[in-house]
């Protein structure tokens, strides 16, 4: 027999799709059938598998350790294997935290990390929060089963800056519900090509191959070709000039929409491309500050500005703004005679 207990990261959501992430290999026939002979009862009752959790429930499962192993993951005991976590934190333990609450972190990505791994033997931020949150006992390998701490927001892996996480399911859920109504604000700082003065909104629409993961800016709609318009989105940034030297200018860029490489594309289709891009820069530029080091894109994810909330949960948030200054190499750069 399995006993368990609904924390808040479980609390909320149906008996039945709690108990799909429990026993992921089960067939659902299989669960209902546990739940119709009482083999799986709820608070000691039985249960039919729409009933909403509540935090402290009690979840027992009268299953042989074997079939709960079957169903379940690797052991009754143990259904999750941690080693990719606990590898991913140590290989990554010296990356800053710049913000931590109970529901939230907030991380400063250095360039060369990935936000979420592509391939399964990649090592990303996700995996070293998990890892983090188990070494820190926030979460128990036990806990994964229905929960996953996730990063809620990607940055390129050449950019650099601060990522999102979501801690609690509570936490990812308001992360990704200001992301995506745009109530958070994000800001970049980014060095270009050139002497720019430019102090504006400028709109567009942007395309993506995805076949290339390239995408190509137009100004106006009518410039996007018939072809296209259908999967052509309305971009929205705003750039303001910061700092000029040396036939660069340090900008600082905020986004309105949040579409793939739209700061870099954007940029690139105004004739000043952010230095170091490999692939909307100029080849000529990139040789050129490549001898000085630079082999990634000087974009960096800099300030976010977080929305009066209503929501006692996420109070301390409430108008927070949080930074984090650019790598030394865009001061060393704007600096150099």
């Amino acid at each position: 027999m399995i006993s368990t207990r609904i924390t808040t990261n479980e609390a909320g959501q149906r008996f039945d799709k709690y108990l799909k992430k429990l026993l992921k290999d089960a067939p659902d026939s299989f669960i209902y059938k546990m739940l119709r002979k009482k083999n799986i009862v709820l608070n000691g009752k039985k249960a039919y598998g729409k009933e909403r959790l509540c935090l402290d429930d009690e979840v027992k499962l009268f299953l042989a350790d074997g079939t709960f192993e079957k169903f379940g993951g690797k052991s009754a005991y143990c259904p999750f294997d941690i080693t990719p976590y606990e590898q991913a934190y140590h290989e990554l333990n010296d990356l800053s935290i710049i913000y931590e609450d109970d529901n939230i972190l907030i991380v400063n990505k250095p360039a060369g990390i990935l936000s979420q791994k592509s391939k399964p033997e990649d090592v990303s931020i996700n995996e070293w929060l998990t890892g983090y949150l188990l070494f820190s006992k926030c979460i128990t390998a036990e806990t994964l089963s229905t929960f996953k701490p996730s990063v809620c927001n990607r940055l390129d892996r050449n950019t650099s800056g601060m990522v999102l996480c979501g801690k609690t399911l509570l936490g990812s859920q308001y992360l990704s519900s200001i992301i995506k109504d745009k109530s958070l604000d994000k800001y970049y700082y980014c060095l270009v090509s050139g002497t720019v003065c430019m102090n504006e909104h400028i709109t567009g629409y942007l395309y993506k191959d995805t076949m290339q993961n390239k995408v190509t800016v137009f100004s106006r709609e009518s410039d996007v070709p018939d072809s296209l318009k259908k999967n052509a989105e309305y971009i929205d940034t705003a750039f303001y000039t910061v700092r000029t030297a040396h036939d660069m200018t340090l900008m600082e860029v905020q986004l309105f929409t949040g579409k793939t490489h739209q700061i870099r594309a954007h940029l690139s289709s105004l004739g000043h491309p952010i230095i170091g891009d490999v692939k909307y820069g100029s080849p000529a530029i990139n040789q050129k500050y490549a001898k000085k080091g630079i082999h990634s894109q000087m974009l960096h994810a800099h300030k976010l500005v977080f929305p009066l909330a209503d929501n006692p949960t996420f109070a301390p948030t409430a108008g927070m703004v949080l930074e984090c200054p650019p790598p030394d190499i865009f001061n060393r750069l704007l600096e150099e005679e």
